[in-house]
């Protein structure tokens, strides 16, 4: 079992399947396989047991009581001593969970963020006018020109710190979900120093700015995070850092992914006529290729999950993606269905931890499709390999290169 769970490294180890481009390209079947025959299983290498379908992955992520996200803060092999990611909502249980999230919660209700369409509207058309201003030839990257810049400077704007700082904190982000694509001890050594260097360097950026903002009357969340008197130093820290990544990370693969997806099934001229509601696509790009494909719980005491017995104080990996495309839940769950109903994906997670930006995702890729087929007549993804995102819970791709007119 797992003799060491802090050991360096241990968090960015992917299971031996997705070590490969192509494993990490398409997963799907690795997951199907697992929800087959080995739907509850033991990675020894991971030191994490792993489940696959979709009822025990609800129930991971949503019983709390059982399935901690409280002991995730001290069970991941980080530096000694305090690290702000430890302080936030996504790894709290209630009641320190609805603390740490309902002094934020009503300004991602989705009627605020609907507010908010215009501004981002005009971000888009802006981003790609300076894309087309750039380019060469007739290939647009979707990632770095429009799918990453776009949640960045959204993001920016709520914690109102500099725009111009989006390659920065896109490294920063990246680091924090990123593993390295070769699995080695060294490797995975290099890939913890490199996200804990990130950590303080988001640290040193974001406790300077509230430190400025304390007792100010602004309206931005940097400002009510230095404000919240309910929070300790290290939570505000830890709100500001994770807003930051998870408000990029999740939105940026939800739109290349749905880009990519729907080029793939031969849709995109359905869903940029109207043909199929953007909506629709939407949700089915949320399930059918989810930006994050799992969450990792720890055990607060022997439980059964699938028949099979963990025992106190074990990871637990729940995979979002295998969920998503589950035989039981879903009819094809290999086809991409827009208008799919009912579309009972768990792509921004279920029970007290459902994704708080959740309404702002689906907005941002809302504008970003309609800004996309607006603009250009043809949208076709080119011959270019695809390189997926090298993360033990993220998936995307590094860049897609279009052919538009």
């Amino acid at each position: 079992m797992s003799d060491d769970p802090t050991a360096p490294g241990v968090f960015a180890r992917q299971p031996a399947p997705l070590q490969s481009r192509d494993g990490r390209l398409d997963p799907f079947d690795w997951y199907r396989e697992m929800r087959a025959d080995h739907p509850v299983s033991y990675d020894e290498d991971r030191r994490a047991w792993d489940v696959f379908r979709y009822e025990d992955v609800t129930r991971v992520l949503s019983e709390h009581e059982t399935f901690s996200s409280g002991a995730m803060a001290d069970h991941g092999g980080r530096r000694p001593g305090p690290n702000p990611l430890s302080a936030t909502m996504i790894n709290a249980d209630p009641p320190a969970h609805d603390r740490l999230r309902g002094f934020v919660d009503e300004q991602f209700r989705p009627g605020v963020v609907r507010e908010r369409r215009p501004y981002v509207e005009d971000l888009a058309e802006s981003l790609l006018a300076d894309a087309d201003d750039a380019r060469d030839g007739d290939v647009l990257d979707l990632v770095p020109a429009f799918a990453f810049p776009l949640p960045v400077v959204v993001v920016a704007d709520l914690l109102d710190v500099p725009a111009d700082r989006r390659d920065e904190f896109k490294r920063w982000s990246d680091a924090l979900v990123a593993a390295p694509e070769e699995q080695t001890e060294s490797e995975l050594l290099a890939n913890q120093r490199e996200r804990m260097e990130s950590v303080t360097a988001m640290a040193s950026f974001f406790q300077e700015t509230l430190s400025a903002r304390r007792g100010g009357d602004g309206d931005d969340l940097v400002t009510l995070a230095a404000n919240a008197e309910d929070l300790t130093p290290t939570e505000r820290l830890g709100f500001c850092i994770l807003l930051l990544v998870a408000g990029n990370v999740t939105t940026t693969n939800l739109v290349t992914n749905a880009v990519w997806t729907f080029d793939e099934q031969g849709l995109t001229a359905d869903v940029a006529s109207g043909a199929i509601e953007r909506e629709d696509a939407i949700e089915e790009a949320l399930r059918f290729r989810s930006p994050v494909q799992a969450m990792s719980r720890v055990t607060t005491g022997a439980t059964e999950v699938g028949g099979v017995e963990i025992p106190a104080g074990e990871r637990v990996t729940a995979w979002i993606g295998s969920a998503n495309r589950d035989e039981a839940v879903f009819d094809e769950p290999d086809a991409f269905v827009p208008g799919r109903s009912p579309n009972r994906h768990v792509a921004f997670g279920t029970g007290v931890h459902y994704c708080l930006g959740a309404p702002l995702a689906r907005l941002e890729a809302d504008v970003a499709l309609a800004a996309l087929f607006d603009r250009y007549d043809h949208v076709e993804v080119t011959d270019d390999p695809l390189q997926p995102v090298s993360s033990p819970i993220v998936y995307g791709l590094e860049s897609l290169p279009l052919r538009v007119a």
